[in-house]
């Protein structure tokens, strides 16, 4: 941690950072089970409930169960996210697949129905689209998840214009018709789709930590900025290193999560005392994956040999 960053930390723990949920908190870091922290936050407390859950696969931060037993848990959860979640809210539940024997079953379809069972509605099965991973021998490598993004009611907040992307065309206008010589497309950019290419948090990642499945923050901006408003409480179960609060005061919302592990919780402090200072390196949202060098010139595959063409 840098000098200043110290020099803050205490400063910003006495008016920001809670260990228990209290509504004047701006951050609540709750260490133990995430249904702890639930039951004590009011109904309809919260604008947005994003998370990305251990998919029960045994990674270090879980224990392996029955894949029935493991949505039963899921479940729990879930039923308690609807009763916190605001009216006009959204829940954005990120998941990759449980595997068994080498068989993939794909946990958004096998948590589809237990959201259905509390009336949400699906709004967007986004795929998130990543290049790096691990490499499989007897399967595609696997370089998706997705985010179930479920709202409450049809009256749901979202704003498209705080994540809007370049348009392909900026410039490009209608050519004939009432509307010749107006542009065809938004000036103020497109909407990103349901395709999103971010970078996985990989060990070069500028955000990296020891968690070995950390959410990168741009992915969470993007769903905290066109699902809720200023000074909204976005809560995160699953809360690992803190990438959900440190998107959360990036953008002056406040947010609650919860993780068993200390150890990520003292990261995740640290974290977002640095955001709050303006001092946390983090990869800016909309960023391009990858800018060949002399791309504009690149006009041969150069992987071909000569008088291949």
């Amino acid at each position: 941690m840098s000098p200043n960053a110290q020099t803050n930390k205490k400063e910003v723990q006495d008016f920001l950072i809670g260990r228990h949920y209290r509504r004047d908190n701006h951050v609540t870091l709750f260490n133990g089970d995430c249904l702890d922290l639930l039951k004590v936050i009011p109904n309809e407390e919260a604008r947005l409930v994003v998370t990305s859950p251990p998919y029960n696969i045994g990674k270090a931060y879980e224990r392996k169960i029955n894949i029935n037993q493991y949505l039963d848990q899921q479940a729990s959860v879930i039923e308690e996210c609807v009763r916190v979640l605001s009216p006009t809210g959204s829940i954005c539940w990120q998941v990759g697949n449980y595997t068994d024997k080498g068989e993939i079953f794909p946990l958004d379809i096998l948590l589809y129905d237990i959201f259905k069972k509390f009336q949400l509605k699906l709004r967007n099965r986004i795929i998130w689209h990543f290049e790096h991973g691990l490499h499989c021998s007897k399967r595609f490598s696997g370089r998706y998840e997705t985010i179930l993004w479920f709202t409450k009611n049809d009256d749901y907040l979202f704003d498209l214009d705080p994540v809007r992307i370049p348009q392909k065309y900026p410039g490009k206008k209608h050519y004939k018709g009432p509307k010749a010589g107006q542009f065809s497309c938004n000036p103020a950019g497109k909407n990103p789709g349901d395709l999103w290419v971010i970078p996985n948090v990989k060990h070069n990642h500028i955000e990296k930590t020891i968690h070995p499945c950390q959410f990168p923050v741009e992915l969470i901006e993007r769903l905290i900025l066109s699902m809720t408003a200023q000074g909204d409480l976005v809560i995160d179960p699953f809360m690992g290193v803190g990438s959900t609060p440190v998107a959360a005061i990036k953008n002056n919302r406040r947010s609650a999560g919860a993780d068993i592990f200390k150890e990520y919780l003292d990261i995740a402090e640290e974290r977002v005392t640095l955001a709050y200072n303006g001092l946390l390196p983090t990869r800016p949202m909309g960023k391009e994956v990858y800018e060949p060098p002399n791309s504009s010139t690149l006009t041969q595959n150069p992987f071909e040999e000569k008088g291949d063409y």
